[in-house]
């Protein structure tokens, strides 16, 4: 199994379609990479990976939205085409396995956004615990509870 790790943004906001009874929640995701070539000028490079995510729980929808950071993970695909003109082209796409939320909360967004939540099919171990961010902790960091 080859498997394809992403952190982007969202392209525009995911839509949900029905295909043969079952349900496909599709987006695009943009990863955007810095370097500087071999003259040393800064450079932009930017790899689009359109999604599909097949599954029943569409919970997610609201807050898949155009611009939000997002961890996705799953098979790659790689489409060719031929373009009106003639030429080859070649597009990536990914069945989604498993997508996360990632970032802060923003004024923008409703209320009850879990920071954080994962949607798919991950093993209890790789997702998140309730442990408290630092800022909770009441208690002297120096005194040993023993």
């Amino acid at each position: 199994m080859i498997k394809l790790q992403i952190i982007g943004n969202l392209g525009k906001d995911c839509v949900v379609n029905n295909v043969n009874g079952k349900t496909v929640i599709n987006f695009s995701v943009a990863h955007t990479e810095k370097f500087k070539d071999a003259q040393g000028n800064q450079k932009d490079k930017t790899i689009w990976v359109e999604c599909a995510y097949w599954t029943d729980r569409t919970g997610i929808t609201p807050y898949l939205t155009k611009g939000k950071t997002v961890y996705v993970e799953g098979s790659p695909e790689v489409k060719t085409y031929t373009t009106n003109d003639g030429r080859s082209g070649a597009s990536l796409t990914m069945r989604v396995q498993n997508v996360q939320l990632v970032g802060g909360r923003s004024e923008s967004t409703p209320e009850g956004y879990n920071q954080g939540a994962s949607y798919g099919n991950s093993s209890p171990a790789s997702s998140r615990s309730n442990v408290p961010a630092a800022s909770d902790i009441t208690e002297p960091m120096d005194d040993l509870p023993f």
